[in-house]
C-alpha cells in the first residue's frame, strides 16, 4: 500500500483531534512516527489510521 505522506508533513489524526497537529518524523513500512503538539510522539499504524495532511499555513 502506498501512502501520500512523507517525513516533515503536518497531519492530524481525525479520530484524536485533541492530539493537535503532528509532524511526521519517519515512516517505515506501514508505521509512521508522529510528534503531536498535545500528545507527544506516537507510532501510528497507517493501515488502521488514516492521517489527514494539513497545510503548513494552518499550523
Amino acid at each position: 500500500m502506498q501512502y501520500d505522506l512523507e517525513p516533515g508533513n503536518f497531519v492530524i489524526n481525525p479520530s484524536q483531534k485533541n492530539w493537535g497537529i503532528g509532524q511526521i518524523q519517519s515512516i517505515i513500512k506501514n508505521k509512521a512516527t508522529v510528534n503531536f503538539q498535545n500528545n507527544g510522539k506516537k507510532v501510528i499504524n497507517l493501515d488502521n489510521v488514516e492521517l489527514e495532511k494539513v497545510k503548513d499555513e494552518q499550523h
